[in-house]
């Protein structure tokens, strides 16, 4: 494997199709990179808030200095984050200095940048200069990811390339519409060495995702250390679906993890799946069994056939230790507890054990989330239910929406990544239907719970479950291109969602994605350029 590193009107959205139609088209009429049409600003995915195109283009050159504001560590450290992915293959040095100036790429950090919030931005682009300026860091960051679309496909490639360099001529002013945009990973079913999960961060920041869901523990798998618990990642990690050696994160694996993550301005929300999902914990200790007797390893792909004994002490003893480890580990501010496909813990058990484990997330300073199953318990303040759903008409889940709670939305007919795009898709599962690239992008998170108010939605985020999914090449094949598409439900205004205009902006994404090493699914709904 190659290693790396608003359009409200028709009128608006038919301009968009055809000036980057006419991009694409360049591209794949077997133009060279100096002849290829300069990328515009409205080719961005996911869509920018605003876009005003016009004026002369910028072009990086072998002088072309990275300036960033003297004294901010965090302006210099994504300074040095974008010259790293630029100076392979331009070649040019791009120095990144705190000296001021009117030229060069320019990063901007200021509390006065009104309208933008923690993680918008303002992009102006001209003859002298590409000025990037943010009220937060996290903003300045998403505004490079933004950058590199506009520069040719070729500049993510990791050696040198033919120019020219250049950027649009125009402003884009952008900020999020959800404020957790999330992509799961499940290092539980086949695990992920922490190398695997820091290229699929990458590839998320691309898009502007901000959160990693990490399913950590499951029946076929526990694959964080727990020191008070240590036979949980030594014994209960040490194999996976289809029996293979598994593994698991020690905790300097994990900060590891958290630390890249953070560098790309992603939180890390941490998942132990309970009371269900525990074979692996109940095979690493007898006394979390009712009967005290361990079951054997599990290597398959059934669900529901494990509980926590909910009625024993040591259980809580357990989920205190564990939970009191991991947020202590944990600086993100949520930690999630699983409670689906609970089929082997009664009602009132369930309740009961949900109950208490959120008692013990709330003790240590976290904010619970749980999969939507958690709203037939009693979900505290302030808690977070994520809907897997098919339909949205679930009501107890819109009541518990209407008393607070708040929603990730997850359908797994629309943002299962792990979904077969058709019957023949060599991995995956079908059990949600076939999940093709328009249906994962055509829904509206605002109203896809019915009955539940708009304020109620959190976000949105696209799980990766891994049972058919075992090395980086699956994870990008079944994640691009849908994950792009996710990220744009989370990040774009709804008056920017269309289909005609988004099926040509993600085929100018193919490129891209190519120059990174992904190999992803070329949909036959998606008029991808000849590479």
């Amino acid at each position: 494997m190659r290693q790396h590193r608003t359009f409200p009107s028709l009128f608006g959205s038919l301009l968009l199709v055809a000036a980057t139609l006419s991009c694409v088209g360049a591209a794949s009429a077997g133009d060279s990179p100096a002849t290829a049409s300069v990328p515009p600003l409205a080719r961005v995915v996911p869509a920018p808030a605003s876009v005003e195109s016009g004026g002369p283009s910028y072009t990086l050159t072998a002088r072309t200095p990275i300036r960033v504001d003297d004294g901010s560590r965090e302006a210099r450290r994504i300074g040095s984050y974008l010259a790293d992915v630029l100076r392979p293959s331009t070649g040019y040095a791009l120095p990144v200095t705190g000296r001021d100036g009117r030229d060069g790429i320019r990063l901007r950090l200021s509390s006065e940048a009104r309208g933008l919030g923690e993680e918008g931005y303002r992009l102006e682009s001209g003859r002298r200069s590409v000025t990037i300026t943010a009220r937060g860091p996290a903003g300045l960051f998403h505004g490079v990811q933004t950058l590199r679309q506009l520069l040719p496909a070729s500049v993510e490639r990791d050696t040198r390339q033919r120019g020219p360099w250049k950027v649009a001529g125009g402003t884009i002013t952008d900020t999020p519409r959800y404020a957790y945009r999330g992509a799961m990973l499940d290092v539980s079913r086949h695990f992920f060495t922490v190398e695997q999960v820091k290229r699929y961060i990458d590839q998320m920041a691309l898009y502007k995702v901000n959160k990693l869901h990490l399913h950590l523990s499951d029946d076929q798998g526990w694959r964080i250390a727990i020191d008070s618990w240590p036979r949980l990642a030594t014994y209960g990690g040490s194999t996976q679906v289809g029996g293979g050696p598994g593994g698991h994160y020690t905790k300097k694996d994990y900060k590891e993890i958290l630390g890249y993550a953070a560098s790309r301005y992603l939180e890390v929300v941490p998942e132990i799946d309970m009371p269900g999902h525990t074979n692996a914990a109940l095979a690493s200790y007898p006394e979390l069994n009712c009967n005290g007797v361990a079951p054997p390893l599990y290597t398959g792909t059934d669900v529901g056939f494990s509980s926590l004994c909910v009625p024993k002490d040591v259980t809580y003893d357990f989920v205190d230790d564990v939970v009191r480890e991991l947020a202590a580990l944990t600086p993100g501010k949520y930690l999630h507890i699983g409670g689906d496909e609970a089929h082997s813990t009664s009602h009132a058990d369930y309740v009961a054990f949900m109950d208490r484990a959120q008692a013990v997330v709330g003790n240590y300073g976290k904010t619970v989330v749980g999969w939507h199953q958690l709203v037939g318990a009693k979900p505290v303040p302030g808690a977070v239910a994520q809907y897997w759903g098919l339909t949205g008409e679930e009501k107890e889940v819109a009541d518990a929406a209407r008393a607070g709670t708040k929603l990730v939305l997850s359908p797994a007919n629309r943002a299962y990544l792990d979904m077969k795009y058709h019957k023949d898709t060599p991995l995956g599962l079908a059990w949600a239907g076939y999940v093709e690239v328009q249906k994962s992008y055509d829904w509206d998170p605002g109203t896809y719970i019915k009955g539940a108010p708009a304020s109620s939605v959190l976000g949105v985020e696209a799980p990766l479950w891994s049972e058919t999914v075992s090395t980086s090449d699956h994870i990008e094949f079944m994640a691009f291109p849908r994950l792009p598409g996710i990220a744009e439900l989370g990040w774009s205004p709804a008056s920017s969602h269309d289909w005609d205009t988004y099926k040509v902006r993600l085929a100018a994404q193919g490129p891209r994605m190519s120059a990174l090493g992904i190999d992803y699914y070329r949909s036959a709904q998606v008029p991808w350029p000849a590479e």
